[in-house]
């Protein structure tokens, strides 16, 4: 089953769980673990655990290849430069991959509450394409602008979700973002010391 129930009387925090803000940055974050050639199943489980599915996940390898199909199909919305590009990804996807809007409980084991896969016990690669198209379509409704991008070091493959009010990230960690400074850096020193002149990183 693809949904997350509620582990106590205190709800689990269930919103927070299922907010959209948190569903887009797991869909980030498998579309990150899901770009190898061959993906670990256990790195996907793991994924899957750190984002508040319960225990034990047991993925076999025709559900990783399934769930690496969606995520490449969910990467061209984060590669996509403008909320136009990212809705018409969007839309093609909706259209193609999801079945209607639904609201369910699992029979009554949780809170009323948004799909779009075609049944509670849809395969991983459904629920993973339904629920990333769900909480992507909001963000892009809500803010107006791509809800995320790729990361802009050319040695890393990796998406995010641009969200805030600060500067607009163009990395997807600090790693990477230092990794980019400290290059720049001696390539700048590189050509100074050979009476050539370099500019800033754009």
């Amino acid at each position: 089953m693809r949904y997350i129930p509620r582990v106590s009387a205190a709800e689990d925090d269930w919103s927070t769980r299922h907010s959209v803000l948190t569903t887009a940055r797991r869909t980030a974050a498998l579309v990150n673990v899901l770009a190898d050639d061959r993906p670990d199943p256990g790195g996907v489980a793991a994924v899957l655990l750190a984002y508040g599915e319960t225990g034990p996940v047991e993925l076999d390898p025709g559900e990783v290849a399934g769930m690496r199909e969606a995520a490449d199909l969910l990467r061209e919305v984060f590669e996509a430069a403008t909320a136009d590009e990212a809705a018409t990804v969007l839309n093609r996807l909706l259209r193609e991959h999801t079945g209607p809007l639904r609201l369910t409980s699992h029979g009554g084991t949780g809170p009323w509450h948004a799909h779009i896969d075609r049944d509670d016990d849809a395969p991983w690669a459904e629920w993973l394409l339904a629920s990333s198209c769900m909480a992507l379509a909001v963000l892009v409704w809500d803010r107006q602008r791509p809800p995320g991008r790729t990361c802009a070091s050319g040695s890393c493959r990796n998406v995010f979700v641009a969200q805030g009010s600060g500067p607009e990230r163009r990395y997807c960690s600090r790693r990477c973002a230092t990794r980019e400074r400290v290059a720049a850096h001696r390539g700048r020193h590189s050509a100074e010391g050979s009476g050539g002149s370099a500019q800033d990183p754009v």
